[in-house]
């Protein structure tokens, strides 16, 4: 069903729909593998996000430690539960 949407997609003569097409043939071995292990990576690019904010909003502090304590807070319990 991918290949025909990709066929489609490479045949229609939008530019952006040919992107697409190109994308999906690039990635195709790995959209398909989410279907065998259902992993995402959402939680971890979620909590990545966070630690990016909370240094922006740090910037300029001096004290490490500081900086490791906050890291610590943010990642609390119920965003971590699940994470060991």
């Amino acid at each position: 069903m991918l290949d025909g949407r990709i066929r489609q997609a490479e045949q229609n003569k939008i530019t952006q729909l040919q992107k697409i097409a190109i994308t999906m043939r690039t990635y195709r071995k790995g959209i398909l593998a989410w279907y065998d292990c259902h992993l995402s990576t959402g939680k971890v690019e979620g909590i990545n996000n966070k630690t990016k904010v909370m240094k922006r909003n740090t910037y300029g502090f001096r004290d490490e430690r500081n900086f490791t304590l906050r890291l610590y807070a943010l990642h609390d319990y119920r965003i971590t539960r699940n994470v060991e």
